[in-house]
């Protein structure tokens, strides 16, 4: 119970961190009874429902849809605060590291701004259906790791629109641009702090790093790591001699990512904690080379080799391989790693932990469920429930680090190594429950019949006399 006082108390002094946003006290109080009631909802997460969770239900609820309909919560000024508090946890010489992925939220009306046709997810590959949607780019840090774990905790959540969606109130813009424009808000972020030397390495897929503009227009100091395709065409860099004419920008054409597999000399080992485990990693690297039509950006290839996996008695197969490129950075007139190659093959490990935040988002937290087709919070109302999320999440990141948690219910059960979305609203709601806020409305429960029973009747007695008063 010690642990749910203190991730209670967490909380709220994040909670608090995040005051000067608002202009008014009352709305600040308004935030944050509405923040406990996200957590407290077991049903839908809608603002209705959430009212009727703060016992509402008699009371008029239109100051409450203003939070999102007008501007009484910014999302990126509460982003920004997010990010201050994050710098505690990531001393000035260790990299930060975010991860940027697209993510849809999928809808069922036509009239919702921002939404657009695109591809459902519940359908057969050979026969693909079509889904109302809404596009974001979801910007998170990722927290150290600890035993091999980390966890992906969202900073905003920055509209994708396209073209041919519903008009919204922010410009219709593809992911990479928005990826973009997020990695340098949080760059110029870094350096407002005093945090212009450390390095910010990002990590993205593969729909990113195709992408030729995103690596033109990345800012400096920025670091990206990301999975390529086996035939990506690379070049060496061009060679320092000249012979007359116009310079080359180019060496002469590298192998391509795939072709490195054939090689048998050069391949190093590499041993990682992952989740927990122990695991041998077999890789190259190979560069600096240049991708076709980004000569100024030179990048390193990482190739690491599939593992052998058992699938049955005496039978075991080759997983397949995976090819990396991360950014070259310039020391001494030389291209260097950024990071050791240990620490970047750790980070691409990681990757998968954006999503999990997507499906506990969507799944477990009900982002977008809310009934708001407003402008501006059809809009705000998922950057809402992400900012919750977010805040929910670093004061569990505060309480517990990567790893523990609340013991989970039942002694059957084991430990879990890292805890879960399920296991910090446990932790919130126990320690909410305890509280003597709530102890007048709610004791606690014996193990035996004859505590239950003599329970049973102190409550009995207690709605009989509030009954009679």
């Amino acid at each position: 119970m010690k642990d749910g006082q203190q991730l209670l108390q967490n909380l709220m002094n994040l909670l608090n961190a995040h005051q000067p946003l608002f202009r008014q006290q009352r709305v600040f109080h308004r935030t944050i009874a509405l923040c406990l009631a996200e957590l407290l909802t077991l049903g839908r997460h809608t603002l209705t429902q959430a009212l009727l969770t703060l016992g509402l239900t008699h009371e008029d609820g239109s100051a409450w849809y203003r939070l999102g309909s007008r501007k009484r919560f910014d999302p990126e000024a509460a982003a920004q605060c997010l990010f201050r508090e994050t710098l505690a946890h990531v001393p000035p010489n260790a990299p930060y590291v975010l991860g940027i992925d697209g993510v849809c939220l999928y809808r069922t009306g036509r009239h919702i701004p921002g939404t657009a046709w695109t591809r459902a997810p519940n359908t057969a590959p050979f026969r693909r259906g079509l889904q109302r949607a809404q596009r974001f780019v979801n910007c998170a840090w990722r927290v150290p790791l600890e035993q091999g774990y980390s966890r992906a905790i969202p900073l905003e959540w920055v509209p994708a629109f396209s073209p041919k969606s519903v008009p919204a109130q922010t410009p219709p813009q593809k992911e990479w641009e928005a990826g973009l424009e997020a990695l340098t808000r949080v760059r110029e972020w870094l350096n407002a702090e005093g945090r212009s030397q450390q390095t910010l390495l990002v990590l993205v897929d593969g729909s990113f790093e195709k992408v030729r503009a995103f690596w033109k227009q990345l800012p400096e100091g920025g670091v990206v790591m990301g999975r390529t395709a086996r035939h990506r065409v690379l070049y060496p860099l061009p060679p320092t001699e000249r012979k007359g004419g116009r310079p080359s920008q180019y060496g002469e054409r590298a192998p391509t990512p795939a072709q490195w597999l054939g090689r048998r000399d050069g391949w190093r080992t590499a041993r990682l904690t992952v989740r927990g485990r122990v695991r041998e990693v077999s890789f190259r690297v190979e560069g600096p080379f240049l991708r076709e039509g980004v000569p100024h950006h030179p990048v390193f290839l990482m190739v690491v080799r599939g593992r052998d996996r058992r699938v049955g008695q005496g039978k075991r197969r080759r997983g397949a391989p995976v090819f990396l490129v991360v950014s070259a950075v310039g020391r001494e007139g030389e291209w260097h790693l950024p990071l050791p190659v240990e620490t970047l093959l750790a980070w691409a490990w990681q990757r998968w932990e954006l999503e999990v935040a997507h499906r506990e988002l969507k799944s477990g937290f009900g982002v977008g469920e809310k009934q708001c087709w407003n402008v501006r919070s059809a809009i705000s109302s998922v950057q809402w429930g992400v900012w919750v999320y977010g805040v929910a999440m670093l004061a569990g990141y505060r309480t517990w680090g990567v790893c523990g948690g609340v013991a989970p219910p039942g002694r059957w059960r084991r430990g879990v190594r890292r805890w879960s979305w399920s296991c910090l609203l446990r932790g919130l709601r126990g320690s909410l429950w305890v509280c003597e806020e709530f102890r007048s409305v709610w004791t606690g429960m014996g193990c035996s019949w004859r505590k239950k029973r003599v329970w049973v009747a102190g409550l009995r007695n207690a709605v009989l006399g509030s009954r009679r008063l």
